[in-house]
């Protein structure tokens, strides 16, 4: 793992990413219109269908999928001596990628065609100290030690794995246990090595001339055709190898094998003195159809990935984009030799079938020798009315004689949960009429202004541990970064929704390192705090919880009138509020420039204090967070729920601009007249509304929008937040403080009860 602090890090595979993926540029005579007759009951239609009904249209596109190819399939090889030009280019291939997709393909059947990265590859910087590097969702590791580059650069270490071996390796004497792993450093300026951990999917047998005729071995090699030489320095601990590089390259490809010297009979190949098993995956879409396909994957390693994008080649082999399957499950079984499977796939008790000429299917002993991954995809297809349910898919394999060598069945998903306008404000309605059901304790009580903030733990009952590693470069606010195996805090077990890559996911705020941020519920197993092993980076205190809440208002905007007349109606001891302010020690009559007889005026005149401060010290301090973190501490929860709800408003509106208007669309379903009807009181004397003014349309219409959610400001700021998202260009991609507000009004009540706890 790597360590805790590591000067920068990031994951290609950014499935944890906040906003939807969109690109700047404009590829649009790359993907020209197509019109077709498929948007008929899209909810309802696999790959397999698409792909039927673009059969007939082949002629006209051939042209157009080619000159696609050398966008899709770029040649970087160019720039492998220029690691910083290299990943640039690969990231802008990636962007260029998702652009390219069919997006008219992609949105007739849910759950198939996604745009996330699908290899397994890692990149970390690490400096003089050294540290690991572990690959997600695979037994790799790299080991860097202390010194291995100068004092004050940076090595830059991937690991990549390529799931087929090198042509030429596997053979009756030679047998691949692992992927091939990609390894790339950018600094040259090298001492020492650095060490491998690498699991195998093998044991040698236990009888004598197995021991003595088998060992393993690991090859690297600079290129990926080889040749490949074995390397030296390797250390076996139960079925993990362990190896030393010495002769580090920019680019490194390794693989471990296992090596008969001499094979006695009745041996026939090096397979006859292993203990070593094959896996089968079985991969399908997110949700069933229909007519759908399902892959069974027959690897000769254990390493499976989460994902499997796949090409049906059976369909005159296009350039279209893999549709991109789930893994439903995966079983593994002892083949006892090298020899030919039989594979027979059938439904169990339900209204779908596997078709006739996929239910068996062939895998001969010189495929399994080559070592390759095999892809056998079935075609399953529903046969009878009722609902669609959950099947389950039976796989069993057996020997040329009969002998069933693996017996097992995996379950679906199920069907694309319904989707419709009426049902989700229904949903909405319901968590309004929660939200009124439970107010927040209005401030007029006395007893709230006296309670005084404390320091202490903060009681949390939930945990997570981290099913993946998740680490990205830059940064981005607001979501956290952690390593697979990580024990995260949650503050509660509600969720946050937001738009990831594709679609709106579901979102736990978590607490890991000393930051507050949102992690993807799936990435998580929640674990009780009686399970919880180590504490060490999720103890929470108050005061901590205090800081990540209120970091977004660094950066939003405000309105002083407003906050003037929120503050001095509600907040009813001028102490007090001096006091959560900092101001303790300083009389009225210091603060005060004017008499105030109310304490309506002497607030008003705290607030004033504060405001002036903010702007004169050489650092500035931000009035509004200063503000939101006075009025925390004193546990005023309802004028702080206010006041963000006008924060958030009035920046939403600033932030946007003229594109307010594509917003009351999706918001408000407005139609131009609406908008202009908005629009009007604020045209100039040229009869237009001037781009520095645009922001006061737009706050009008979110101001009278909110008006509907009540005392719902949670569901508002979430639908808001859903909203934007949703845009063409999402403005939360850089504009992300609506996050952060998201996930401090999700905190307020899990910080006033333990940070006000009654004695």
């Amino acid at each position: 793992m790597l360590k805790e602090d590591p000067l920068s890090l990031f994951d290609s595979i950014n499935e944890d990413s906040l906003s939807t993926s969109s690109d700047e540029t404009n590829f649009a005579h790359l993907l020209a219109p197509r019109q077709n007759n498929l948007n008929r009951s899209g909810r309802w239609r696999s790959a397999s269908d698409i792909l039927d009904s673009l059969e007939k249209k082949e002629d006209k596109r051939t042209k157009r999928l080619n000159s696609q190819e050398s966008f899709l399939n770029p040649d970087f090889e160019w720039l492998k001596n220029d690691r910083e030009a290299y990943k640039m280019a690969w990231l802008s291939h990636r962007q260029l990628t998702r652009s390219c997709l069919d997006l008219s393909l992609m949105k007739q059947s849910l759950g198939w065609a996604q745009t996330q990265a699908t290899d397994i590859q890692i990149f970390c910087k690490i400096d003089h100290n050294g540290g690991s590097v572990q690959l997600p969702d695979y037994d790799i590791t790299a080991h860097i030690p202390q010194g291995h580059i100068p004092p004050g650069e940076i090595q830059e270490i991937g690991l990549k794995v390529l799931l087929d071996p090198p042509a030429g390796i596997n053979n009756n004497y030679t047998t691949t246990l692992s992927p091939l792993l990609e390894v790339s450093l950018s600094n040259h300026n090298i001492s020492g090595g650095i060490s491998l951990e690498m699991r195998m999917a093998a044991k040698v047998k236990s009888d004598p001339t197995s021991h003595v005729l088998t060992s393993f071995v690991s090859l690297a090699s600079q290129r990926i055709e080889g040749p490949y030489q074995k390397i030296k320095d390797c250390y076996i601990y139960n079925d993990v190898l362990q190896m030393k590089l010495f002769d580090l390259k920019p680019r490194m490809y390794v693989i471990t094998a296992a090596e008969a010297t001499v094979l006695e009979l009745p041996a026939m190949s090096v397979w006859d003195y292993l203990d070593r098993h094959i896996t089968v995956a079985v991969y399908g879409p997110k949700h069933i159809h229909p007519l759908l396909k399902v892959v069974l994957v027959i690897s000769s390693h254990d390493n499976i990935p989460p994902r499997l994008p796949f090409s049906d080649i059976q369909r005159g082999g296009r350039n279209l984009p893999p549709v991109v399957l789930e893994l439903w499950g995966k079983h593994q079984f002892n083949p006892h030799g090298l020899k030919d499977l039989q594979i027979a796939s059938r439904v169990l008790d339900s209204n779908f079938e596997v078709k006739p000429e996929d239910l068996n299917k062939e895998v001969t002993q010189e495929q399994l020798n080559a070592g390759k991954v095999l892809h056998l995809p079935l075609d399953l297809v529903k046969v009878s009315g009722g609902e669609m349910c959950p099947f389950k898919l039976n796989i069993e394999v057996k020997d040329p004689n009969s002998l069933t060598l693996g017996d097992f069945y995996i379950t679906s998903p199920e069907a694309a949960p319904l989707r419709s306008e009426k049902h989700n404000h229904r949903r909405a309605d319901r968590q309004r009429e929660v939200s009124r059901s439970t107010p927040i304790p209005e401030e007029s009580i006395p007893e709230v202004l006296t309670q005084k903030f404390q320091d202490r733990p903060v009681d949390l009952h939930w945990y997570g541990v981290a099913m993946k590693s998740i680490l990205r470069q830059p940064r981005v606010e607001y979501l956290l970064e952690y390593f697979k195996g990580d024990t995260i805090a949650l503050l509660s077990k509600e969720t946050v929704r937001s738009v990831g890559q594709i679609k709106v996911k579901e979102w736990y705020i978590g607490f890991l390192r000393g930051r507050v941020g949102l992690v993807h519920c799936k990435n998580l197993k929640v674990i009780t705090k009686d399970q919880v092993i180590d504490f060490t980076g999720i103890k929470l205190t108050t005061p901590v919880l205090l800081d990540n809440m209120t970091i977004p208002f660094k950066k939003l905007t405000y309105m002083y009138s407003a906050i003037q007349t929120l503050v001095t109606e509600h907040v009813k001891c001028w102490r007090t509020f001096a006091e959560a302010l900092g101001y303790s020690e300083v009389s009225i009559d210091a603060i005060s420039r004017r008499h105030a007889d109310t304490e309506a005026e002497k607030v008003a005149c705290v607030l004033e204090k504060l405001k002036e401060d903010c702007h004169a010290e050489k650092i500035k301090k931000k009035f509004q967070h200063e503000l939101i973190i006075g009025l925390l501490k004193m546990n005023v929860q309802g004028v702080v729920a206010h006041l963000i709800q006008d924060i958030v408003i009035l920046s939403t509106a600033v932030e946007l601009g003229v594109r307010w208007r594509e917003l009351a669309e999706k918001l408000g379903k407005l139609s131009n007249a609406q908008i202009a009807a908005y629009e009007a009181p604020h045209k100039g004397k040229n009869g237009e509304v001037s781009a520095q003014s645009m922001w006061k349309p737009a706050y009008d219409f979110l101001y009278s929008w909110s008006k509907r959610y009540g005392d719902g400001y949670r569901d508002m700021i979430q639908d808001l937040h859903l909203a934007l998202d949703k845009m063409k260009s999402p403005v939360t991609k850089q504009w992300r403080q609506i996050t952060g507000a998201l996930i401090t009004v999700n905190c307020m009540e899990v910080l006033g009860a333990s940070a006000f706890l009654r004695d």
